[in-house]
């Protein structure tokens, strides 16, 4: 057996604690019933369900996507308690506690830029645009992990036609929330605060680019980006911003976050690309949130035919 020393290992070899923590609690529970079935004693479910009660408002009437996958969707607990929020903590099992008490009202969201409709809209306002829509995506984490989330809001496209972008609207920037008071994270300089992050426009205006405000049936939970998110299923997971606060429509392309802090390990795009490994490990696999084995990652995620054409002609491993 190969031993590593913990300075080799990788975080995307790294089991979650959580997930290290319910595996030991399956087994512990599986040698129970053994032992209750050898006695010859009636055996009862021993094993509790791994979806977690959820907590939120509900949100009615979502109607079903045709844009969803139908593969096993995360566990709720999983995806709450395992999270990339920088804002909060660089430790995945800290955000859910830290972000507990995070204010998500009043909300605002400033629009401005290269539109005809400048503005700032209540995210109330902004929820009530369209109808909402449940789409259950897969995701992937440039570190190696992988999830399937049931989320709730409507295509980007439906902001963007209402505020009419100008002919030299090339580009769509995201900027999240400055609050040092509410996250702690941000007093530490591992980026440059507040969180950019940036689109081209026919990319923003595909139909699987999704404005987001709740997942599993209820509002988004604090450490999954409240009260207002996009969602990118064939981008790796850091190019979904999360608590937006502006959206700016622009001619030049957008300098974001982690191309700022890292150019050669992560490019504008973030394209999912099993082809294009990050400077200090494999993006050839993946290892799904709830499994053990890792499982082939999939070009553009698995979405290549609704957003391939976009990137026709491009260099995928230059323009990564």
């Amino acid at each position: 057996m190969l031993i590593k020393k913990a300075e080799e290992i990788r975080w995307s070899e790294v089991t979650p604690k959580s997930l290290y923590l319910n595996r030991r609690k399956f087994l512990a529970e599986t040698a129970m019933a053994g032992a209750a079935v050898a006695a010859g004693i009636a055996l009862k479910k021993t094993i509790s369900p791994s979806m977690s009660v959820l907590a939120g408002n509900k949100i009615d009437g979502a109607k079903k996507s045709s844009f969803s996958t139908s593969e096993a969707v995360t566990p709720y607990k999983d995806v709450t308690h395992y999270n990339n929020y920088y804002e909060f903590s660089t430790e995945k099992d800290e955000p859910a506690e830290l972000a507990k008490n995070f204010r998500t009202r009043p909300w605002k969201v400033k629009i401005d830029g290269q539109v005809e409709k400048k503005q700032e809209l209540d995210v109330d306002a902004i929820i009530k645009l369209a109808s909402p829509e449940e789409r259950i995506y897969r995701h992937r984490c440039v570190e190696g992990w992988s999830i399937v989330v049931p989320w709730i809001g409507f295509s980007l496209s439906e902001l963007i036609k209402r505020v009419n972008p100008t002919s030299k609207a090339k580009f769509v920037e995201f900027t999240t929330l400055y609050d040092l008071g509410q996250m702690p994270g941000q007093r530490r300089q591992v980026l440059d605060w507040p969180y950019v992050e940036g689109l081209r426009m026919d990319e923003a205006m595909n139909p699987l680019a999704l404005l987001c405000f709740g997942m599993y049936g209820e509002d988004l939970p604090n450490q999954d980006g409240a009260p207002l998110r996009i969602v990118l299923p064939w981008k790796y997971g850091f190019k979904s911003a999360k608590a937006i606060v502006h959206i700016k429509f622009t001619e030049k392309q957008p300098s974001n976050s982690w191309n700022i802090s890292a150019p050669n390990e992560y490019g504008f795009y973030a394209n999912v690309n099993p082809n294009v490994d990050h400077p200090r490990w494999s993006q050839a696999r993946e290892r799904r949130l709830g499994e053990f084995s890792k499982r082939p990652t999939l070009m553009f995620n698995g979405y290549g035919d609704q957003v391939a054409s976009l990137y026709s002609g491009m260099d995928l491993k230059k323009n990564f």
